[in-house]
């Protein structure tokens, strides 16, 4: 039996394939490495959304192929950069983001000196699998694989495929495993989580409501929903995101705050239908934590349609902002869009909202301050320090002498950063 080190880049849908893969190893003998020059077997679970996440996995790849050691290359590069991989590392195996499940067979291949690609669509459930979690107290569940956008920009789809989503009863099953092994935190994920079900004649309501009857202490984070899905089940949702079950948390990528990028982008929704989502969500729950994404400099973008993003982000006031500098990614139509915006044009735009969002987080992480309530250590920090989330999934640092993780604590908030607030138990 082998030692295998795995490396994962990306989403928590590929945090959670790493982590069935590792329990998949497990249960075939084989063990888990923590480090590359320990192992007999190295797999590199990809990500290829952007460029400088491409350009981090080509490195990390070439670093390992030093090491000599058998690999394999699995995740989203193997479905739509299959040259570029075979350029780098030739004898490497490939799997790619539908064949998860078949990862102890081709491990057995490789150990036996034979180099196997498992690429393509397929309907693939990744549910009710061994798993080995990174954080044993979050249970990351995939509810789809898929989406059903024609964003221009994404090279994601070209790998995931259309919208495939897996059944409800598989998903409360896995969930309910999930709370038997003492997991706190449910996070729900795939590339849109507001399609979920559009295929099955059902939707995220509908799931939602099953996982909130389930019975154990726990919180679900909804993962990230595009506004044109969200719109039909808005109402249904707010409703209920008032149990104490869900974070009070979301994450509705906008892109853009001009209506006229947004359509070049292939975004299906306008500016004004993104404003009415978030004055729903914060009308009937004021304190909600609403992350959202911009892209800077896509092609074409003038000088006046970035300043309506920054306008947009004025506006709705997020707490966590994803910023992106636009690079085209091999394959898409927005690569073909001849008007690009010069590098350090994109830059500048990316400084320049960066600045203007720290000022808005920082007001809004203020209006926490003396706050009093029960937070949940999920994660080790450094330096005696934990992570916490409040019930609106706020990041809250706290520092302990004891072993905090999974633990419900009380806690005063008493300085705030742009970023996390500082707390201090009661």
């Amino acid at each position: 039996m082998a030692k295998i080190f795995i490396e994962t880049f990306g989403c928590s849908a590929n945090y959670n394939n790493s982590e069935i893969m590792a329990g998949l190893l497990i249960e075939a003998g084989h063990s888990i490495a923590k480090k590359p020059e320990n192992s007999d077997l190295i797999i590199v679970n990809t990500c290829t959304v952007k460029q400088s996440t491409e350009n981090k996995v080509k490195k990390n790849i070439i670093n390992f192929l030093k090491l000599n050691k058998k690999m394999i290359i699995a995740g989203c590069m193997p479905d739509v950069q299959k040259d570029l991989l075979k350029a780098i590392a030739p004898y490497a195996s490939l799997v790619g983001p539908h064949y998860v499940k078949d990862i102890a067979y081709v491990v057995d291949k490789v150990l036996k000196n034979k180099t196997v690609e498992k690429i393509g669509k397929r309907n693939e459930v990744k549910l009710n699998c061994p798993e080995l979690r990174k954080n044993p107290i979050v249970h990351i569940v995939q509810i789809s694989e898929g989406c059903n956008g024609v964003c221009s920009y994404c090279i994601v789809k070209f790998a995931k495929g259309k919208l495939f989503s897996y059944p409800e009863d598989k998903i409360v099953k896995q969930i309910e495993s999930g709370i038997k092994d003492n997991c706190k935190e449910i996070w729900l994920t795939s590339q849109d989580t507001a399609a979920y079900g559009q295929d099955i004649k059902t939707n995220l309501v509908s799931l939602l409501k099953k996982i909130i009857d389930v019975k154990g202490d726990f919180k679900i984070r909804i993962g990230m929903m595009d506004p044109n899905n969200l719109i039909p089940i808005l109402d249904d949702l707010v409703n209920l995101m008032k149990s104490k079950k869900i974070f009070k948390f979301l994450h509705i990528p906008v892109q853009s705050g001009n209506d006229e990028i947004l359509k070049a982008m292939k975004r299906l929704y306008t500016v004004d239908e993104l404003k009415i989502i978030i004055t729903k969500l914060t009308n009937e729950i004021p304190e909600i934590t609403i992350s959202t994404d911009i892209i800077c400099g896509f092609p074409s973008e003038t000088e006046e349609q970035f300043n309506d993003s920054i306008k947009l982000i004025k506006e709705i006031k997020p707490d966590v902002l994803n910023i992106s500098r636009f690079w085209p990614r091999p394959g898409t139509k927005a690569a073909l869009i001849k008007n690009k915006v010069h590098g350090r044009v994109k830059r500048e735009r990316s400084q320049l909202i960066t600045k203007e969002f720290n000022k808005i987080c920082t007001k809004k992480n203020k209006k926490w301050l003396s706050w009093e309530g029960e937070i949940l250590v999920d994660e080790i920090g450094q330096k005696g320090s934990f992570i916490s989330r409040n019930y609106c999934y706020k990041p809250v640092v706290i520092k302990s002498k004891k072993n905090l993780l999974g633990k419900k604590v009380n806690v005063k908030i008493i300085s705030v950063t742009n970023h996390t607030l500082r707390g201090k138990i009661i």
